[in-house]
């Protein structure tokens, strides 16, 4: 009697042969990469726009929290709920999406986001009472963190290895423009204590943006591939690589890897031993990507500098800075992430964002309004702090998490990264005022970069280098034992150096 192992070898060498069969059986028009190139960017940007709701609503709350407190006359907790509603949506939203992504795809799953995010904004900015608000921020949290579980999938599935770095950071990078978007909103619409409801309104565009674009895309091959829909794959990975060659060589790997995937792995999910290195860098990363304060900027800058002796007006203008340098040191990031590496980046990046981290500290130890040196040491630190920490955690964080699981547990993975991103996001918004108010902006602020200086600790011992290397090249170190910090392996035989300094 066949056993399930036999049983399983035959039905993927029967997917194999039925994809190379659909490959074999396609028109070809030549080479078609440039076109293909062209496709895998525009699918890259429209999925990016996934960013830019969680940038947008993330940003938008900085600029609104201080008339939503006029408002409601909300206390400081008050305000801390109002800011970690949409965190501990977005909790749910990226584990919930997990299970849903990979039923039914990723595709769908975006597009139900985008609508809930679309009805979610509008009764923010309808909200008659507090409750009503945290409530619908609540839901604007779950469509969020569930575009921050699919989009960097969706992309690392649709994307070749050597562009991937890039373009899954797009959504990065259109996070950035959401929040530059949202401190402009914030700073033109700041003539009232009611106009934080169009603020909120306003969220709603580019979620129908993504809605209508996703009609346009086409669904993961991967996700195609594992649910033995292998005509419809083959013909997206065409449009995707325009090379038959190219399609042969990474259906190969794709489906090679996937035999390799036991029924007893799908069983247990992450529970196998040589998928821990791989958790351990993703979550860590996501851990680390919220607790070293990027946020805290975001969030709560208007209101540390008013009541450091700035004017709402001034304040609001610093954090559009911070919109303008986050977007800039984004846009680097993704022009520098395939070719400098994603471990490099981080430990070159995170000692100065911890030094500017400390200046800024001790700008504020003198209680006097700031002005004239202080003033601009204070500016200079502030947006440092954002250019470095945005262009090595915060570029890199969607990325290492989408790219570093194997197939059979990317998304659920994912998910947990995600969650852990806001989980983190939520401990900080929860907890940043009390901490001003208990330590002080300065002990605030320094707290912040020695949680920095942890970070880049962390990178080098646990996070390895992944640039370059195909999905499934990552996947075969992990099984093989050779994914770890330091030098990269990969079961062909690449190896990457990544020792900082090289």
């Amino acid at each position: 009697m066949p056993t399930t192992a036999d049983i399983q070898a035959t039905s993927h060498h029967q997917t194999h042969q039925r994809a190379l069969s659909a490959l074999s059986g396609m028109v070809h028009r030549g080479d078609q990469t440039v076109a293909a190139r062209r496709y895998v960017s525009i699918a890259a940007a429209v999925a990016a726009v996934g960013g830019l709701l969680f940038g947008y609503d993330t940003g938008i709350i900085a600029s609104a929290l201080i008339f939503v407190t006029q408002t409601f006359s909300l206390s400081t907790a008050g305000q801390e709920w109002v800011a970690a509603a949409l965190n501990i949506g977005a909790i749910f939203g990226a584990l919930l999406s997990g299970p849903v992504s990979d039923r039914w795809g990723r595709r769908p799953a975006i597009m139900v986001a985008a609508a809930i995010f679309i009805v979610a904004s509008l009764v923010c900015g309808l909200a008659p009472d507090v409750r009503t608000l945290i409530g619908a921020r609540l839901w604007l949290g779950v469509a969020i963190g569930a575009t921050t579980q699919i989009v960097p999938v969706y992309v690392a599935e649709l994307a070749p290895a050597a562009r991937r770095g890039g373009l899954v950071s797009l959504f990065q990078l259109v996070f950035s423009l959401g929040l530059l978007l949202a401190f402009f909103v914030g700073y033109e619409l700041s003539g009232g204590a009611g106009s934080w409801r169009a603020m909120f309104m306003l969220g709603a565009i580019p979620a129908l943006l993504l809605g209508v674009g996703m009609l346009f895309l086409p669904e993961s091959p991967r996700w195609l591939l594992h649910h033995e829909r292998e005509h419809h794959a083959v013909s997206i990975l065409y449009k995707l690589r325009g090379h038959q060659d190219i399609v042969r060589q990474e259906l190969d790997d794709v489906l090679r890897i996937g035999a390799a995937t036991t029924a007893g792995e799908h069983r247990a999910s992450l529970k196998p031993r040589w998928i821990r290195p791989a958790l351990i860098a993703a979550l860590g990363v996501a851990a680390f990507s919220q607790l070293s304060g990027p946020n805290v900027i975001v969030y709560y800058a208007p209101i540390i500098l008013s009541q450091a002796g700035l004017g709402h007006s001034a304040a609001l203008l610093t954090s559009v800075g911070v919109g303008v340098t986050s977007t800039i040191t984004t846009a680097m990031g993704i022009a520098l992430i395939d070719r400098v590496g994603r471990r490099r980046m981080m430990l070159w990046m995170l000692p100065v964002a911890a030094l500017s981290l400390f200046v800024l500290g001790g700008v504020f130890l003198d209680p006097a309004p700031l002005t004239g040196v202080r003033l601009v040491l204070m500016v200079a630190s502030l947006l440092g702090y954002i250019f470095f920490n945005f262009g090595s955690l915060s570029v890199a964080v969607w990325l290492i998490a989408a790219e570093v699981f194997p197939l059979f547990v990317r998304s659920k993975a994912m998910g947990m990264a995600s969650a852990t991103v806001w989980l983190s996001d939520t401990l900080v918004s929860l907890v940043t005022l009390s901490l001003v108010a208990a330590l002080g902006t300065t002990g605030t602020f320094w707290l912040f970069g020695v949680i920095n200086v942890a970070a880049f600790a962390f990178v080098w011992k646990y996070v390895p280098e992944t640039a370059g290397t195909s999905l499934e090249q990552i996947e075969g170190a992990l099984r093989s034992g050779t994914f770890y910090a330091g030098t990269f392996h990969t079961d062909t035989g690449h190896r990457t150096d990544t020792r900082p300094g090289d």
